[in-house]
């Protein structure tokens, strides 16, 4: 799907909270760190225009966490998503088993930037899925979302797992840097 039209963009908007920035008076002022239930993600709309996604998140950090997932779970918030965070940037593969859920899968490198997408990804199947760059996290979302919203490879994130050394968008800027 391209677009949002009528219904469905006002609907969008009050699925994931959407901010465009148009110039250095919307910036709201950097806190200096990033909060760890929330990522945020820039959307690229044009030369002067961006905007921003924003999703709560649970964190799954430990082995025990990221194994269970998403399993059996029949809900999710379309704001919401959960966060697999590793201790290091590395290759991982997700599946679906037990996850009666479609998702896309967004795999995040250590400066935070889209370095994977796996979109739609069927309920209930084993194959593994996963991205070709050392990944240090991944946000499940629902399926179809990304798309809907123009997230794709490049998009840069903004969560404490990326920290501010190093960062595409660095906690410590509050207004998604320039595209490059």
């Amino acid at each position: 799907m391209a677009g949002l039209i009528g219904p469905r963009r006002m609907a969008a908007s009050a699925v994931v909270a959407l901010v465009a920035f148009a110039g250095p008076a919307a910036a709201p002022a950097a806190s200096g760190a990033c909060p760890t239930d929330r990522i945020d993600i820039a959307l690229e709309g044009g030369a002067d225009r961006v905007r921003v996604a924003a999703f709560a998140v649970e964190i799954a950090d430990t082995p025990e966490e990221r194994a269970q997932g998403l399993m059996n779970r029949t809900d999710l918030a379309q704001d919401a998503g959960m966060l697999f965070v590793f201790e290091r940037p590395r290759p991982v593969a997700f599946w679906m088993k037990d996850t009666p859920l479609s998702l896309d899968m967004l795999f995040f490198g250590p400066d935070g930037r889209l370095c994977g997408l796996v979109e739609r990804a069927e309920p209930y199947t084993l194959d593994p899925r996963h991205s070709d760059c050392d990944t240090l996290a991944v946000l499940e979302i629902h399926g179809g979302l990304a798309e809907r919203l123009g997230i794709g490879l490049g998009a840069r994130a903004r969560h404490a797992a990326f920290g501010d050394e190093g960062a595409a968008w660095p906690c410590s800027v509050a207004r998604p840097p320039e595209a490059g």
